[in-house]
């Protein structure tokens, strides 16, 4: 017996355009088509909305923890599921669980439960390792001293995780890594980001030409942009094809950077939102243990501050509805064009978009219901209320 749903009463945004006047008919876990709704008279397969929006569910491609569980503690399939289970009341359906810079074993480890947590339908869609081929002038809160180059092994271990993985992204620095092993990483299907890195412009071009996507969390942790010395930033916003993340929680980034990245890559689309998110995230704790050190919470206007003891900022305390509403509300952007930076560009950017970030027929029924202020209403996952 097929199971089907027939949401309307809100407005539909596809992934690309709002469609007025469409319902959304899911069957069997995925999107069967989108009908007007003058024609879906009355039945009890129809979920009747309180107006709003129904969108796409967002895609996170850098997530180090959630619901008081912090990947790096435990890499296991089940912190994976139960991060991705904490992120879901914030409407991301899909996430990459992110792994800061560790052990060579910590990442085997990591490797293997994530591709456990994928054979599950929990959300999981891939694994982000960001580290340890990073640069320690820009180690940012990773440990410096696990820091290295990648060496042979390295790369074949990625290759084969790339394999079995439906999706694998790197952040790597232009300075542990090589123009040939990006190339080879590139070619195994690896996505891969620059970041944590000091380099120059025309270096980080090299990388690009080579095959690197774009960059990991946009102006942190990486040279900036000067009138002499372009830097990580200047190649990212001068090369059309580079994808950006950035994580829009007034903290990491001042929205005048921000609107400037926005209108460099404007008509490109190659800006999305990323949360960076720790173990606070839909979680009542004040504090975590991230290699051995506390990370505390302190308030924010749009979310809390996360900050080791020195000062350092700690990844972010950021939700996927609230980088959208700052999206809209702070940076002045429209809605579609802040519900495609959480759902549509990251699909493209990992390649998953017919799969993912959309709702056209053939895509999975991962949906969000927002209210008319952009808070979270409901979600479902493969086409199944959470």
């Amino acid at each position: 017996m097929m199971d089907v749903a027939i949401l309307t009463g809100a407005r539909l945004f596809d992934g690309e355009r709002f469609r007025d006047g469409q319902a959304l008919v899911l069957e069997d876990g995925r999107v069967k088509a989108l009908v007007p709704v003058a024609e879906v008279g009355s039945s009890e397969t129809i979920v009747r909305l309180d107006g709003g929006i129904l969108a796409p569910g967002f895609i996170d491609v850098q997530v180090n923890g959630g619901g008081g569980r912090m990947l790096n503690n435990d890499p296991s399939a089940k912190t994976m599921a139960e991060i991705a289970a904490a992120h879901r009341r914030y409407g991301t359906t899909a996430l990459l669980p992110t792994l800061i810079t560790d052990t060579r074993d910590v990442t085997e480890v990591a490797i293997a439960g994530a591709i456990e947590a994928c054979r599950s339908d929990g959300g999981v869609a891939g694994l982000h390792l960001e580290g340890p081929h990073l640069a320690p002038s820009r180690r940012g809160a990773h440990l410096a001293a696990l820091m290295r180059p990648m060496a042979e092994a390295d790369v074949e271990r990625l290759c084969r995780a790339a394999e079995l993985l439906p999706r694998l992204h790197v952040t790597l620095a232009c300075e542990q890594v090589t123009v040939a092993q990006v190339e080879r990483l590139a070619r195994a299907g690896v996505v891969v980001s620059l970041g944590h890195t000091d380099c120059a412009c025309d270096d980080a071009k090299r990388f690009f030409e080579a095959g690197a996507r774009g960059v990991t969390h946009l102006f942190n942790a990486m040279s900036g942009l000067s009138h002499r010395a372009p830097g990580l930033v200047g190649a990212a916003l001068d090369t059309g094809a580079a994808w950006c993340g950035i994580i829009a929680d007034g903290h990491h980034v001042d929205p005048v950077a921000l609107g400037i990245a926005l209108r460099a890559k404007r008509g490109a689309g190659r800006l999305y939102h990323v949360t960076d998110a720790m173990a606070l995230v839909g979680s009542a704790a004040d504090s975590f243990t991230l290699n051995g050190r506390t990370v505390r919470r302190e308030p924010g206007a749009v979310c809390s501050r996360l900050v080791l003891e020195d000062g350092t900022l700690a990844g972010s305390d950021l939700d996927m509805a609230s980088a959208v509403r700052f999206g809209v509300e702070v940076l002045g952007l429209a809605i579609d064009e802040s519900l495609r930076m959480a759902s549509a560009y990251p699909a493209l950017y990992l390649g998953i978009e017919h799969e993912r970030g959309f709702l056209k027929p053939g895509c999975r029924a991962d949906c969000v219901h927002l209210s008319d202020t952009l808070a979270v209403e409901r979600v479902w996952l493969g086409g199944k209320p959470q």
